[in-house]
């Protein structure tokens, strides 16, 4: 009995290190950084939104001469038509592409793990078997909750389904890129949505409330007072996020939450970048305006340090 227990323990911690990334809801359209923009405070988020936030953390390793020497050759890769200036279409550009660096390389990671017979397809059966395989043939037996492995293993089939376009059950890299980032996907719009819905919809009513809408979010311990930030985002749900004032988010309110297409922040972080280097205002940036503020868009060993001092201040 101790042998079977432990067994289950042991491949439930694999399934669980099994399912890919795309487990996780998507809650808002996907920023540039983790890190709040305020420049006040530091530049982190304009660091992750320029080089991308893996890049970002290499560049925290390097000393300002190090720093200095690789922005130097990035500018001279964003320049594209070589006029010696960054233009904003020539920066927002680049911002794009850092951004979906990011994703292609996520893709590229789960992409080997996936395509066993190595065809550069992967189709909905290698997915499930390498995934869910073992407990597919015990039909979940040694699972303790049953109903939530077959709900994501049912989940999984439906939004593959869903990414694969031309419905032969086998996921070009284009496809499968939609089903592990379906935000980024204009057909995958409506299953983003359901998704959402769905885990934060606990009544089961296919809308969501304040009071689901807050829970997701935080659970009070016991005694523990309510956090001022949460009277914000109730503000935010009755002012906002209901549209119509009938008191739930239905379908279109949840996407204009979570996917809010107007919002472009690739093209406002060149605005913003531009703004704040382009001293003669003639609305591009030269290397030498760059480099002049370089610690905005690129960080090393003394930014970081200089940030510390100045969140250590503030907490004092």
């Amino acid at each position: 009995m101790l042998l079977r227990s432990l067994a289950s323990l042991c491949l439930l911690a694999a399934v669980a290190f099994a399912v890919p990334a795309q487990e996780k809801r998507v809650h808002h359209q996907a920023d540039l950084s983790d890190h709040d923009h305020d420049d006040k405070h530091g530049f982190q988020y304009d660091h992750e939104a320029f080089l991308g936030k893996e890049e970002a953390k290499t560049f925290d390793q390097l000393t300002p001469e190090e720093s200095k020497d690789r922005l130097a050759k990035i500018v001279d890769r964003i320049d594209t038509n070589k006029d010696g200036f960054v233009n904003h279409a020539e920066l927002h550009y680049w911002i794009k592409h850092r951004q979906r660096s990011y994703i292609n390389d996520n893709v590229n990671k789960h992409w080997k793990d996936y395509d066993k017979n190595q065809d550069d397809k992967i189709a909905w059966e290698e997915y499930k078997n390498t995934t869910y395989g073992y407990y597919l043939g015990e039909e979940f037996d040694d699972v303790d909750d049953k109903a939530t492995y077959k709900s994501m293993l049912n989940r999984d089939e439906r939004r593959f389904k869903m990414a694969d376009r031309d419905g032969d059950g086998i996921a070009t890299r284009e496809e499968f890129t939609a089903f592990l980032h379906p935000e980024e996907f204009d057909y995958m719009r409506d299953l983003v949505v359901q998704e959402t819905i769905e885990d934060i919809d606990k009544n089961g009513d296919g809308k969501i409330d304040l009071y689901e809408y807050i829970g997701d979010m935080y659970t009070p311990e016991d005694g523990e007072s309510e956090p001022e930030w949460i009277q914000t985002e109730k503000k935010h749900f009755t002012e906002m996020r209901d549209a119509n004032k009938d008191g739930h988010m239905d379908a279109n309110e949840v996407a204009h939450w979570i996917l809010p297409g107007e919002v472009d922040h690739a093209d406002n972080e060149a605005k913003h970048l531009i703004h704040e280097t382009d001293n003669n205002q003639d609305e591009k940036m030269s290397k030498k305006e760059i480099l002049a503020n370089w610690n905005m868009f690129v960080g090393s060993q003394a930014t970081n340090y200089g940030e510390d001092l100045t969140k250590r201040h503030d907490e004092l």
